[in-house]
């Protein structure tokens, strides 16, 4: 191979690198030459251009950086615009917002409807021409100017809100308004404002002002269930839109702004008041003269009374948004929009549930300075039963029971004592009630009195505070026997159980959340512990058991394509849980929850400073979570979860068990008789019995009911003094009872135990 290699092969080698080097210097000479010639004609042709002197800073310089920051706007406009018309990449975006639902419930009974079916029955040019004008004179008298985004009625409402120190006008268009309609939610941010601005631009593009005003027309919420002015003149007036009046279509446009707040069914003299406003804007914006609206003024819009037509709102609103996540998971295919949708409710177990809520409330409200509460009756396979998202739909749409993050206290145990039993410890464990800290924080028993040796059994039973931090520790020296925090092991591996119930409630680490400091929804709590009757079971929760389409077709079924069961813990620790918990009910803290031949497990819970009260329980056939407090977190009148909403529990799940064959809890057996003494210091302790499982009338006297008695009354006396009869007069109203009753401060509520120095859980 050497004898082959030339021997001037280096010289070879060198002299091409020079060549190559020589090459590339010669290249970029002659480019920076090129340039700089190429610069010097561009310098030579700009020079013609020059404006110098007071022309270059008075229309130069400015021109320069406004098309500096012109790009910069726009630039910064495409990266905000980018979120909002990710919403329209549906090319089915009109359609896709028809969903329209009737609801029937457990047994086929129509109970309600949600949705919106884009409705073309009545022509745009078919709407009465006052309604169209007070519409436009209310919501948006410059709509056929403006291109999207009125800025001069922007400009007015901020200087208005800004001037009155709140808000006091909107400055949304209607274009602004149908597009949060079509493609956004109502929560009010920043972010959800700047995307309705570029949809309410696209709309105009994409569409005509005639298409955006019927659209509006169509789909705005109107209050009831109602959607669009002809759903609501039919629901408010008994008549299509076609018919109302000039007062009737004052009431109506009215509506759009709050309509909730302004319903006529609702709130008659509001809606009334605020008609009265839409015919001042009618005058003022030329529509119409005074003398045209004198008439309407003078005779207002009467609504049809539907104050007795009871309806499961909070419920209809949950199995409604449940239904639209379903309908996401269809193939895309499928374009049925309209459906008939069975649900899991039962009607009866509602109307017992709305019933013990207002009832306890009415009675023992202000004694407990308590004025909302929230309640979730489920299946064992999940199915929601019933759900009461607050005391008035009418007065507040907010569901508490699926919307609201409360600490559940005490309740929140049994996932602490289930991670215990899975790390090795047995209902008979004993563990020493006394002084504990992690860090500086030291939780307390009420009184700051401690029992000493307990087994989990008697703890639970007692919600004792110590003994659930304390085997947050201990469940992590198991894991790490050597780590120098073990309660954050611990308290982590109870997460992880309370994740395995079906927990999705953020549950952030704090040395309190063995005690129940992180917040959870009545809907998760309630749910979740149907897996210690299910033998270990979790189980998932939901409203929609069938969906069928408007002809009839079957299209999705729970029971065929819902989520199934899975093993959250072994069938043996659901049923040492389930007997320790049945200690709760027949000798601890929630004593009034016991149910008579009826096995009954649970537990009570009650947060720092009395602000929340639960009682979580559950039988061989249903389980409930009943959660009482106040919107703004103030504190009760030491209301317990063993007090009222213990006794809540107890009358719903009577109402619930009414012909229902009773199932034993693994763990518990089948429940015994209580014996007579126990049912009659049950009574004696308890609130007047007022549920009524047979649809009747309400239990307390209405308006109309009062109204009828006085009137009665007014008759038999004048009848009395024109017989010339004497009669003694013993018809004053019995004292009201003292709020020093029995249930305003129960026996027991001393063993609901406190945190005194941290957010107190029992």
């Amino acid at each position: 191979m050497v004898q082959n290699t030339p021997s001037n092969w280096k010289t070879r080698v060198r002299n091409f690198f020079l060549d190559l080097d020589a090459r590339i210097d010669s290249s970029l000479f002659s480019s920076a030459k090129g340039i700089r010639e190429l610069y010097e004609r561009y310098s030579t042709f700009m020079d013609r251009f020059y404006v110098g002197r007071w022309k270059r800073w008075v229309f130069i310089e400015p021109l320069s950086e406004a098309a500096t920051i012109g790009l910069g706007g726009m630039v910064l406009m495409l990266i905000l615009a980018i979120p909002a018309f990710r919403e329209t990449a549906d090319e089915d975006w009109l359609k896709k917002s028809d969903l329209a639902v009737t609801f029937l419930d457990r047994y086929g009974n129509p109970i309600g409807s949600r949705g919106i079916k884009h409705n073309d029955s009545i022509p745009l040019e078919d709407f009465p021409d006052v309604l169209i004008k007070a519409t436009l004179a209310t919501e948006d008298r410059r709509f056929y100017d403006h291109f999207g985004i009125d800025i001069a009625g922007t400009a007015r409402a901020l200087v208005t809100n800004a001037q009155a120190g709140g808000v006091r006008q909107g400055g949304s268009s209607i274009t602004q308004q149908l597009a949060k309609n079509l493609f956004l939610s109502n929560e009010r941010t920043i972010e959800r404002k700047i995307n309705e601005a570029f949809l309410a631009v696209w709309l105009e593009w994409r569409l005509t002002k005639n298409e955006i005003l019927k659209l509006y027309l169509d789909r705005a919420y109107m209050g009831g269930g109602t959607f669009g002015v002809d759903g609501a003149a039919h629901f408010y007036f008994n008549k299509s839109a076609r018919d109302v009046n000039l007062a009737e279509a004052a009431m109506l446009a009215g509506l759009f702004k709050a309509p909730t707040k302004y319903a006529p069914h609702i709130n008659l003299p509001a809606a009334r008041a605020r008609a009265n406003v839409v015919l001042d804007n009618l005058v003022d914006a030329g529509f119409m003269t005074e003398g045209q609206v004198f008439g309407a003024r003078r005779n207002p819009a009467f609504a049809v009374d539907r104050r007795d037509e009871a309806s499961p709102n909070y419920y209809l609103d949950y199995a409604f948004d449940e239904m639209r996540k379903l309908v996401d998971t269809f193939p895309k295919s499928y374009t049925e929009r309209v459906f008939v949708v069975r649900l899991a409710i039962d009607t009866n177990v509602q109307k017992a549930a709305e019933d013990a809520i207002e009832n306890q409330l009415r009675q023992f409200g202000r004694d407990y300075h308590a004025t909302q509460a929230a309640t979730v009756v489920a299946d064992l396979d999940g199915g929601i039963r019933a759900m009461v998202g607050g005391r008035d739909y009418g007065a507040s749409q907010f569901n508490r029971a699926t919307d609201a993050y409360r600490q559940p206290g005490s309740s929140f145990k049994p996932y602490v004592y289930t991670t215990a039993l899975l790390n090795g410890f047995t209902p008979n464990s004993v563990v020493v009630d006394g002084p504990v800290c992690i860090g500086n924080w030291c939780p307390q028993n009420y009184g700051h009195s401690y029992s000493g040796a307990v087994t989990l059994t008697q703890a639970i039973t007692r919600s004792i505070n110590v003994v659930p931090v304390k085997l947050s520790i201990a469940i992590g020296q198991k894991e790490q026997p050597k780590a120098p925090n073990p309660a954050k092991i611990g308290r982590a591996k109870i997460v992880e159980v309370a994740r395995r119930f079906g927990i999705k409630a953020p549950l952030p680490d704090t040395p309190s959340l063995p005690i129940g400091s992180d917040e959870v929804t009545v809907l998760e709590h309630a749910v979740a512990y149907a897996t210690f009757p299910n033998r270990g079971k979790a189980v998932t929760p939901h409203a929609v058991l069938e969906v069928r389409t408007g002809a009839g077709d079957l299209v999705w079924r729970w029971d065929r394509d819902g989520a199934k069961p899975r093993q959250a813990i072994p069938p043996n620790i659901a049923a040492d849980m389930a007997g320790m918990m049945s200690h709760v009910v027949s000798e601890g803290t929630a004593r009034r929850a016991a149910l008579d031949g009826i096995p009954t497990a649970g537990k009570t819970g009650t947060t720092n400073a009395y602000r929340d009260a639960w009682f979580v329980g559950y039988t061989g056939n249903f389980t409930c979570a009943v959660w009482y407090g106040n919107d703004d977190y103030s504190p009760t009148n030491r209301m317990t979860g063993g007090s009222l909403p213990a006794q809540t529990w107890h009358d719903i799940m009577v109402a619930a068990h009414q012909g229902v064959e009773v199932r034993e809890i693994p763990g518990v057996g089948m429940g015994q008789k209580l014996p007579r003494e126990q049912i009659a210091n049950a009574q004696a302790n308890a609130a007047p019995k007022v549920l009524e499982t047979k649809p009747g009338p309400p239990p307390v006297l209405t308006k109309r009911g009062a109204d009828i008695l006085v009137r009665v009354e007014k008759l038999l006396d004048d009848a009395a003094k024109t017989a010339n009869k004497s009669a003694s007069d013993d018809s004053t109203p019995a004292k009201p009872a003292s709020s020093t009753s029995a249930l305003a401060f129960p026996q027991n509520y001393a063993e609901e135990n406190a945190n005194a120095s941290a957010p107190r859980k029992n």
